[in-house]
């Protein structure tokens, strides 16, 4: 029987089966909700069924709310008036699960009566990573289940458990054979039947809470062992809120009330519209505006040229996805050492349990090292990582042009240079583009896709769709300088430097920067990555005061001194020397020092971050608002609560953003000029990402 365009409701032998299917991940959308409670109740007013399956068709069962439909009016019945009605009924209801049972589709599964799955099958509450918390239940029922400790770091992390591992913790009660899901959940069903098994509640089993209970520090200790993962977010620690309610003295429908209370908390918490907007803006960075007929190219043999830290890293991207990789080295000695690092990486993985002793061999087997740019000549995919200098680049594109075999794309790893500099001393301009890693290159999310003025659309369309494969976040940028994220660091950087020369010191600008959120302030940034990467001392000597600090054989963390000194665990603390390096340099530049406060520093650094990303929309340097910001979040590691340098800048509004500009312009030079498309959007009424 069609209940409605998304339900069905069969009879087969005792079993009322209700079948959804409402591609492509069955959201429990207005639509799914009310097919189920139609079906449901059929089932239960027909006395030829003894047991209710809930089922789905498609590739998952139920895997969340439709978060497009947040903030939009609900139909009946809700979510929780759904779960009501199955978790009341007067006969048993299993749920049957394959694909994701997340979010909102778990706690659909928790009121049933009983579970089973398919052992590829997957449960998790990710909400935490929306910035919010399980609003049906799931912080009530889960830890009836599975305990306290599972839990909290079930919801904290958001991350979904495997079937087998769910049996284990007693969240699902069978595993179904792979690909017999229906016919082994009607035999699970009927068993229940012949059996005459209970109607299990979950809201009333307090058995797994008896552990706790006993340990009352657990919630505490959780706290203090996650402090760092969890800082500045909101969500977590309402998660944890939510959970010791189940061992407090509130009813079971209070402690529904309390959870739900919280819930609408964070949804109305800018942290929680920041981290829906960072999951809606992945997926649309994914998107490339190319003809439909667009083909994407075959790369199923890539090269790499430069086997130290970026391009080993490169490599190992590739290998990882079983596409061999031909790297190339000018020395021997260079190539052992770069394949070294690539095993020993591997070797560390495996150690940690994240993969495989025999993969470790099956990798390197696909990295084949040699000398020869020649043997490059049958690769797909050619990515230049050597040195950050123009001619160098130019020497080698030249050479691989005349060695790659017609329709091969070369792209460089350039994190600052112009790219139609490169590609135009090749025969080949449309076929070269810039794939710029982050570093460490195996591990860093980011990718930056960089077209050229030449660049085929099949091009850069193959390098999106090659990022996902090796599991990055692509990025379509323009070419001009730093592209999108280094040039936005850039005036960070000038920034950051004028301050400390002013009168800030490295640990003040540093401190704010953490405050707002970030893992690290921005000169200890430097410190971690290295002052001499990139260092050319001949070109430019004692030229501002990380160039000295160079020539002092500071170079951050590495030599135990940089901005900070370090001690032989790498703890920082402010370094004297450095003051004196920038209190030395100011006066020879003429520089009064002065005291600048937090706020000063706060707003000169991130207004002039928003200017800068500003402009780069308004050059077509990025396509959309929500692309900056993904570069930030994936790459930079602006706060993930905040939403990126764009969302954050709407969330203060834009008309508050041209004044502050307006100000800093006035007081600070004319380098805070306010981007002519802020003037625009702010005459329009409009954000960055309206």
């Amino acid at each position: 029987m069609k209940v409605n365009d998304v339900t069905t409701l069969s009879v087969e032998g005792r079993i009322g089966v209700i079948t959804v299917n409402s591609p492509p991940v069955n959201a429990l959308s207005n639509a799914v909700r009310q097919g189920v409670a139609h079906a449901f109740e059929a089932a239960i007013a027909d006395d030829a069924v003894g047991a209710v399956l809930v089922i789905c068709e498609g590739r998952t069962f139920f895997a969340g709310a439709d978060i497009s439909e947040f903030g939009k009016p609900q139909w009946e019945p809700s979510l929780r008036d759904l779960q009501k009605l199955l978790e009341n009924s007067p006969k048993p209801v299993i749920a049957a699960i394959h694909g994701t049972a997340l979010g909102g589709g778990l706690e659909l599964a928790l009121v049933a009566h009983y579970r089973i799955a398919v052992p590829s099958a997957k449960c998790g509450l990710p909400e935490v990573k929306l910035g919010l918390l399980p609003g049906a239940g799931g912080t009530q029922r889960l830890p009836r289940v599975v305990g306290v400790a599972k839990a909290l770091e079930m919801v904290t992390s958001g991350e979904p458990v495997s079937a087998k591992a769910a049996l284990a913790m007693g969240l699902v009660d069978e595993l179904a054979a792979e690909g017999n899901l229906r016919a082994d959940a009607l035999a699970f069903a009927t068993r229940v039947l012949d059996e005459n098994r209970p109607l299990v509640k979950v809201r009333d089993k307090t058995d797994k809470l008896e552990e706790a209970r006993a340990n009352p520090a657990i919630f505490d200790d959780f706290r203090r062992a996650n402090a760092k993962r969890f800082r500045g977010f909101l969500a977590p620690e309402y998660n944890i809120r939510c959970i010791e309610a189940t061992l407090s003295d509130l009813p079971f429908d209070e402690a529904l009330k309390y959870e739900r209370s919280l819930f609408d908390q964070l949804m109305a918490d800018s942290q929680s519209a920041a981290q829906r907007h960072v999951f809606f803006a992945e997926r649309q960075a994914a998107k490339v505006d190319v003809p439909a007929d667009t083909a994407i190219l075959p790369v199923s043999r890539v090269g790499v040229i430069g086997a130290g830290t970026m391009g080993g890293g490169i490599a190992m991207n590739f290998a990882n996805v079983g596409i061999p990789v031909t790297l190339v080295e000018t020395t021997q000695e260079a190539l052992d050492r770069g394949l070294g690092i690539i095993r020993k990486n591997y070797e560390t993985t495996a150690a940690k349990g994240k993969m495989k002793a025999e993969d470790v061999d099956t990798r390197m087997s696909l990295i084949h090292g040699t000398l020869a740019l020649e043997d490059l000549a049958q690769v797909d995919l050619v990515i230049e990582a050597v040195f950050e200098q123009l001619d160098v680049k130019q020497d080698i594109f030249r050479r691989l042009d005349a060695i790659a075999k017609p329709g091969a794309m070369l792209a460089t790893n350039t994190s600052y240079l112009d790219i139609d500099d490169i590609a135009g001393v090749t025969g080949r301009p449309e076929y070269v583009l810039g794939l710029h890693f982050f570093s460490p290159a195996n591990v860093m999310k980011l990718l930056e896709v960089v077209r050229t003025k030449d660049t085929l659309p099949a091009v850069y369309a193959t390098a999106m769709k090659l990022a996902k494969t090796i599991g990055k976040i692509g990025v379509l940028c323009g070419n001009g300088f730093g592209f999108v994220g280094n040039r936005i660091l850039a005036a960070r950087n000038a920034q950051a430097d004028a301050l400390a020369l002013e009168g800030a010191t490295p640990w003040a600008v540093d401190k704010v920067l953490y405050d707002f959120g970030f893992a690290m302030g921005h000169f200890q940034m430097r410190d971690l990555v290295g002052l001499d990467v990139g260092w050319n001392r001949a070109a430019t000597a004692s030229a501002n005061v990380r160039e000295i600090l160079n020539e002092m054989g500071r170079h951050g963390q590495k030599t135990r001194g940089g901005y900070y000194d370090y001690d032989e665990k790498r703890n920082a603390t402010p370094s004297p020397i450095a003051m004196e390096v920038i209190e030395g340099f100011a006066a020879k530049q003429g520089i009064t020092r002065r005291e600048i406060s937090d706020e000063e520093i706060h707003d000169r650094i991130l207004f002039a971050m928003v200017n800068e990303g500003a402009k780069i929309l308004d050059e077509g340097i990025a396509a959309r608002a929500s692309d900056v910001d993904i570069v930030w979040i994936t790459g930079y590691g602006w706060p993930k609560y905040r939403g990126g340098p764009m969302f954050w800048a709407d969330l203060q509004g834009l008309p508050v953003v041209l004044e502050k500009l307006r100000a800093l312009a006035a007081a600070h030079g004319a380098g805070f000029a306010p981007s002519p498309l802020i003037e625009r959007l702010v005459a329009a009424g409009k954000g960055f990402n309206a």
